[in-house]
């Protein structure tokens, strides 16, 4: 239902953004890219996927169609959606392990964090915005593909 409400959102502000009639300059295009900035067609291209692939679905979609390899604002998502899910596994596994009181409150709170990182990725993917999650983040940047 979140996530429903959120995409609904964010169609509604797409549909309400003034277009920038200005046209950009090839040395400022050029500037966004050297500096390892996505395109704006780029991130358009890829917020679908982006945003899916904190529901798993768009991981699958990433590793199935070309055109959504080569697209470096979906990929920088994937590889944070999988870090998600690789973390959110090992929390649980931890939390079923674990004697029952501690195993109970590992599990909770592995719920809670899962849920709170992934509406993290989902907010920065419909923002059109690379960021890392907090905490587990950093470990996206190992994935090489």
């Amino acid at each position: 239902m979140v996530i429903i409400n959120l995409l609904t959102i964010f169609m509604e502000e797409e549909n309400n953004q003034i277009p920038n009639n200005k046209p950009e300059s090839p040395a400022t295009n050029q500037e966004s890219v050297s500096q390892g900035q996505n395109t704006n067609s780029d991130v358009d291209n890829g917020k679908v996927c982006a945003i899916l692939s904190y529901l798993f679905i768009g991981i699958i979609w990433y590793f199935a169609d070309d055109t959504m390899k080569k697209n470096t604002f979906a990929k920088f998502h994937v590889k944070q959606s999988l870090v998600l899910l690789i973390a959110s596994i090992i929390l649980q596994v931890i939390g079923s392990v674990l004697p029952a009181i501690i195993g109970f409150m590992i599990l909770s709170l592995s719920g809670i964090f899962s849920l709170v990182w992934m509406v993290i990725g989902i907010v920065n993917a419909i923002n059109g915005k690379e960021e890392s999650l907090p905490i587990i983040g950093q470990y996206s940047s190992k994935f090489n593909f």
